[in-house]
Order: structure tokens, then sequence, then C-alpha cells
């Protein structure tokens, strides 16, 4: 597959932050800009040393607890303690239908359930656009992929790749490459993560408000590649090539490159959350140092505040926290202001003239953004409390074979299966929780067949983030579909293991290896998930 162009940082933060910079006049104000930022190198060096290293939420006795319950098993003749309740006090245990990852966390309050569901109304509203007769709902786009925050995380569950001429529910980030040392000097200091099109901005909007014409058109072709097992059986994977048609606004820049997204599930954000950033770091293994061939690495982003941080959230770990993520998806997907980004015509670049001459969606008696407070708080809150379904059949013998056959290949060096989350997190619902969501949430490197060849932060072209597989066997409960991977590309878990390329080469190897009933035992523990 020919390099996949990708992803950048919001479109209006990028375009602004380097204009910034420029508005000292000719050279001098330049220079002057990049020495300022390397003379804070030494200041970047002490914020990352200030991530915390160690768990100071815990007492000498809840560390010896923590390291004992969260240690690998090696007996598969049983389930563990509480491996069924994957999400802790908050785990779910209401009927299993479409619902299933919208329900809140067993574990809320009263008034916290209220809480809730105010969030849900606004993460299924739907905007319209300026200037409208709904005031409180108006200022969608101009440019926008989806006109609610449900559109694309359907039923809160896996969005799908493109069918049908229907893109909605999967993105495609646009990034290119530095050109100045001005340029390169802010994605050192992770001022930016990468940089955006300057046409295009961070990402493609295929939709607009009338009188705007949208960016374009993803369009995916697909080449089928046939991969045989050890035992004879002959495995069709399909492989994407993207491409954008009808550019509306110009050609993008010839660096640019593409990075299809599809949204991923919402369950357990909350938790995830509140894994205390030690138990991440402790997993790390840049320079393979152990020689298992797997070398997890921290993507350290700035948080809303500025603050560098350990990323965790997103297919790159390029985003902190879950109100940085939804205020960034109001701005970037459907085209509405937050406190926290009030960018009120979205991803609109200077170049798209008339998209910033529309009319915004800016009630003044309701606040100086489309979205003013309590909304960005709400449905922060929302997505923080979508709770973990249980696990189904962890006694089975033939669940309890394939959970074996993951740890025997590996899979365990990226997706690790247990944490105990900060005593200290700031709602009860999260705190101390035994979770079970599979991931070290570190980079990893899984070969050239996966990569979108786009660095994002320290995120090089060929890594993404571990995603978390608690809630994967119900992706067709949920969803109605089996499509995996960062693009769907994979139709069910066996092709998306046998993309793993990478540090997981050996575990796809061994995988392929494996005698049928090995390989089905497999597949059946994950669908216990």
């Amino acid at each position: 597959m020919r390099p996949l162009r990708s992803y950048a940082c919001r479109t209006r933060f990028s375009v602004s932050r380097l204009d910034q910079i420029r508005v000292s006049a000719g050279t001098t104000g330049f220079a002057f800009a990049v020495a300022a930022l390397a003379v804070a190198a030494s200041a970047f060096a002490a914020e990352i040393a200030a991530i915390p290293s160690t768990r100071g939420d815990l007492s000498a006795e809840d560390i010896a607890r923590v390291e004992r319950v969260t240690r690998p098993t090696d007996d598969f003749s049983a389930p563990e303690k509480f491996e069924n309740m994957q999400g802790g006090a908050a785990t779910s245990r209401k009927l299993v239908n479409a619902d299933a990852f919208s329900n809140f966390s067993a574990n809320l309050t009263f008034a916290e359930e209220e809480t809730f569901k105010l969030g849900n109304a606004l993460f299924r509203k739907l905007w319209v656009s300026s200037p409208s007769s709904t005031q409180a709902s108006d200022g969608l786009g101009p440019l926008f992929n989806a006109r609610a925050c449900q559109s694309c995380h359907l039923k809160d569950g896996r969005g799908h790749p493109p069918a049908g001429g229907d893109a909605t529910s999967m993105l495609l980030r646009l990034s290119r490459a530095p050109r100045t040392p001005q340029e390169q000097a802010l994605l050192k200091d992770k001022q930016l993560l990468n940089l955006p099109d300057p046409v295009y901005g961070g990402q493609l909007q295929d939709l607009a408000v009338p009188g705007l014409r949208s960016e374009g058109k993803v369009d995916v072709a697909y080449e089928e590649v046939a991969v045989t097992l050890g035992d004879g059986t002959v495995i069709s994977l399909r492989r994407p090539d993207y491409s954008v048609s009808d550019l509306a606004y110009g050609p993008m820049d010839v660096s640019t490159t593409l990075s299809p997204r599809v949204t991923p599930p919402m369950i357990g954000l909350g938790l995830i959350e509140q894994i205390h950033p030690a138990d991440i770091l402790a997993l790390a293994d840049p320079d393979d140092a152990d020689g298992d061939g797997i070398s997890g690495r921290p993507n350290v982003v700035r948080d809303a505040a500025g603050q560098l941080t350990l990323g965790r959230f997103g297919w790159k770990a390029q985003t902190a926290s879950i109100r940085q993520q939804a205020a960034n998806a109001f701005a970037g997907d459907i085209g509405i202001s937050t406190p926290d980004v009030p960018n009120h015509w979205g991803e609109c670049t200077e170049t798209q003239t008339d998209c910033l001459a529309a009319a915004s969606g800016v009630q003044e008696r309701l606040g100086d953004t489309e979205a003013p407070d309590p909304v960005l708080d709400l449905v922060t809150f929302y997505s923080q409390n979508l709770a973990v379904p249980a696990r189904r059949d962890v006694a089975v013998v033939q669940v309890l074979r394939g959970k074996e056959m993951f740890y025997a290949l590996g899979c365990t060096g990226c997706h690790t299966p247990k944490y105990v989350t900060r005593r200290d997190a700031p709602n009860k619902a999260q705190a101390f929780q035994l979770i079970w969501p599979y991931s070290d949430f570190l980079l990893h490197d899984m070969g050239a067949g996966l990569a979108d060849w786009q660095p994002v932060g320290d995120a090089r072209g060929g890594e993404w983030r571990t995603p978390p597989l608690w809630g994967i066997g119900l992706t067709e409960t949920v969803n109605g579909h089996t499509f995996f991977l960062h693009d769907g590309r994979a139709r069910n878990l066996t092709e998306a293991i046998l993309w793993h390329g990478g540090e997981a080469e050996a575990a796809r190897d061994g995988f392929k290896a494996m005698p049928k009933q090995d390989r089905e035992a497999l597949i059946r523990f994950l669908e216990s998930l």
C-alpha cells in the first residue's frame, strides 16, 4: 500500500499559533521566537521529569495489595477473581443488547445518574446551521463531519469505514511536513503535535452548511491479499487505498498525508483516565531492554493548561484527557465552539474566506461560545461514565483455553490485562477499582502494513496506541458489524490479528502456526471480553 495521507492538530489553533510567532517583524523577530523555544529546552526536560513515576496515592499496604491483584496469572483452569467485572464496581450488568455500551457506571449516585442523562441528551443533540430559530442549537460547521457526537460514536460504540459514499464515523486526519526551523521548534516543544494542511486544516470536512461546499469526498478502494496459515487455511485480507476526490478549495500541500481513523468505543474512558501515570510508564521499554521485541513508548503531550503530561486517548495517544478530547471533537468534527476551544468556525482555515464569513451560533444571553458551560461539563461527565459491560462465559473451557493461548503468544506484552485505578480519583465511581482493559496505553510499532507514515507528537508513522479490548466481543451486537483496527480494514478478529506486524509480528506468526482449535479458542476468548 502506498503511504496513506494522515493527521494533525486542530487547524484554528495551529494556524493562529504559527501566526503569533510571525507577528515579530522580519528575520530578527523570527530568530528571536526560535531562540526563545530553544532556551526553554531545560524547562521542557524538567516538565517531563515532573510526570509522576511512583504512586503517591497509595500506602505501602495498598501498593502490596495492588501488586498482588494485578500480577499476571499462570493458572488457566478457572477464571480469576472478579474477572467478569471488567470495569470494577462501575461494571454494567444490564441485559446485553444494542444498548450495551450506553449504560451508566453502576456505582453512580442518584444525583450523578441525572447528570449522566443530561450529558447523554447533549451527546445526542443535533446541531443546526446559523442563524436559526433554535438558538440554543445553532452554530453547526460551517464545515463539519457530523451534526451530533452520537452520529460518529454510533450507540457509543465503534465506527466503520466508508460504505456507499457515507464516511460518517470515520475521519481523514491531515498533516504535512514542517518547512521551517520555526515549525520544527514548535513540534519539538510540543506546542503542536503535527502541522495542518494550509488549505484544508487538520481533518477533511466532507459536509458543509447550505451555501458552502464541503472540502471533498473520501474514497477507498480495497485489494484482497491472501494469507496462508500453518494448517493450509487461506484467509483473505483487504488492503485499503484512501484518496480524496472533488476537492473544493484547491489542491492540498504536496507533503500532506491522509490518515483514516474510525471512531473508537466510548466505554470505560473515565476509568482509563484514572489509571495512574506511573503504572503506564512502568510498562514502557523504549529501548527493549528486556529483549522481548516489544518496546512500548509513551506519547508525552501538553494538556489543556499547556503542561506536559501522559497522552492516553486517541489512536496515537495524542490526547491527555476526556474533556480535551470532547472540546477538540466539538470544534473539529461538528464546528461548535466551547470555552476550552473557542473556535466559532471550527476547522475553517484562513484561506476559506466564505467559511469564516458565515454566521456563528454564539448567543450572548447564553455565553460567549456556541456550547457554553455547562455543556462541555455534562458531555465530559457522560463520556467518563459509560460503563464497561460485564464479561460473559468466563468459566467456559474453550474461553479459558483461549486465554491461555493469548498469554502464551505474548499478547499481554502490549494488551496488559488489569490495573487498579487511583485512590484519589476526583469521582468515587472511578476510585480504587480493579479494571481489565487489556491495554498498556503505549505506542507500538505495528509494522509497515498498518503504518500511516504520519508522526503525531512522539508517535512515529508506524506506531499506534494499544487499543483496549474490553467490550470487543459485543461490537456486532451494538454496531451491527465486525470491522476492526484504526481504519476498519479488518472484517473480523482473525483478520485483525493477521494485520499485526512490527513488535507484534512474533505473536501474529504464532497465531498463524496454531492448530485450528487453538485459534478458535483464542477468538472465543476475545469474544468474551
